[in-house]
């Protein structure tokens, strides 16, 4: 029988799903070859260092997360159904999560860059126009709820034998209105 050809995406599959079970901590040389059921050498031989996977892992995660958020949004209440949907992230695949929320952010030296370097440009153009409130009013409500969703969903995705998910939803909802009040009130 030929000796089973190991190929990158093997390993940074391998080292995905190891995260996706066990957490970011997990992914190391020997846990991949064990996966694969291989010796560790055809893993050295895809990566330099531990960290350009890790890299690749990260990358693989928020096309997961991009793909898990599109399939669970509402698309009638676009803007509340994200955030439930983090939530739901968080409660299903919490190792994942954590790795989205925690993995290294470069040039990020204020609340506004994580907006920039986080939210679609046109959710803010989205929420003014479906709340008929101005464009900064909008990046704020829109800022508030990610800083308290991924807070709430951190919480969520680390506490034993955890928070319902109906509490963490009625929580988001609460925060949701209190941001949008502000939001719609006549200060800017």
């Amino acid at each position: 029988m030929p000796k089973q050809r190991i190929t990158k995406d093997m390993v940074v599959n391998a080292a995905f799903e190891i995260a996706k079970k066990s957490g970011m901590e997990q992914v190391m040389v020997k846990n991949i070859a064990d996966k694969i059921g291989c010796s560790v050498q055809p893993i050295y031989s895809y990566c330099n260092n531990l960290e350009g996977l890790r890299q690749d892992v990260t990358l693989q995660v928020n096309r997961f997360i991009q793909d898990f958020i599109a399939a669970h949004i509402d698309k009638n209440d676009l803007f509340r159904s994200t955030g439930k949907a983090y939530i739901q992230l968080a409660k299903e695949e919490p190792h994942l999560f954590r790795i989205f929320i925690l993995h290294q952010r470069r040039g990020v030296s204020s609340l506004n860059d994580l907006y920039h370097a986080e939210a679609n440009p046109h959710t803010a153009e989205f929420i003014a126009n479906a709340l008929q409130i101005s464009i900064p009013k909008a990046k704020q409500l829109h800022l508030n709820m990610l800083i308290y969703t991924i807070g709430i969903g951190t919480i969520f995705s680390v506490t034993t034998p955890g928070i319902s998910a109906d509490e963490i939803y009625t929580q988001q909802e609460s925060a949701y209105e209190a941001f949008l009040k502000q939001a719609l009130s006549g200060k800017e």
